[in-house]
């Protein structure tokens, strides 16, 4: 799988690589020291993953996020960064986020993290979670799930669970367009941005594992 470093710090983006270029089945295919040049290269580039910074000059992370979601880039973005508020996670998870890990990570774990949102998981560490789902408690989201039908909620479920559209298609038999439309409803009904956040919504009120 191919990776885009953005980060402000030298020393880190050449942490990264160093340890990353190791893995066999990762490769660094770049770099961007601010969210704007983050952007260009990855649609430039187009990678798997970027492994991305909230804090950085001009352009934050948060700011890239946004606007690779715009540009409907289909890079999975892993954020990684010593920023451990609620003000900062919730943004970037709202921001399309695929998960949200700590600079001070074991590397091998980081490595496993990059699979992880390659594979189209969710991946958040505990205290991440916690934030979102309070901020979503806060929002008064758990009504909003009366309105769905009994198919979109055996999606969510699998949602959850970290199955892609093509993985939902095959378990409930159905076409991709028809698991697309679904997940749009769902999001739509919820309330939600993405499926990072139908993912928690689930797990918070018991839909799925």
């Amino acid at each position: 799988m191919s990776v885009l470093l953005v980060d402000d710090h030298q020393v880190v983006r050449r942490g990264l690589r160093t340890f990353l270029e190791v893995q066999e089945d990762i490769e660094v295919v770049g770099e961007a020291s601010n969210g704007a040049e983050g952007v260009a290269r990855a649609e430039e580039l187009r990678p798997d993953v970027v492994l991305m910074d909230v804090k950085m000059p001009d352009t934050d992370g948060i700011e890239a996020l946004r606007r690779l979601r715009e540009l409907q880039n289909p890079a999975k973005v892993l954020v990684v960064t010593s920023f451990t508020e609620q003000r900062t996670v919730v943004p970037a998870l709202r921001a399309g986020a695929a998960g949200y890990v700590y600079k001070d990570v074991d590397p091998d774990a980081l490595a496993g993290a990059i699979r992880s949102v390659y594979a189209g998981h969710v991946l958040l560490q505990p205290e991440v979670a916690g934030a979102l789902l309070a901020q979503e408690e806060v929002n008064g989201g758990q009504g909003r799930g009366a309105s769905l039908t009994d198919r979109e909620r055996e999606v969510l479920a699998l949602i959850a669970d970290g199955r892609s559209n093509r993985e939902i298609a095959r378990a409930l038999v159905l076409s991709e367009k028809t698991v697309k439309t679904h997940v749009s409803n769902i999001l739509m009904k919820l309330d939600l941005a993405d499926r990072t956040q139908a993912a928690l919504w689930a797990v918070r009120h018991g839909i799925g594992d």
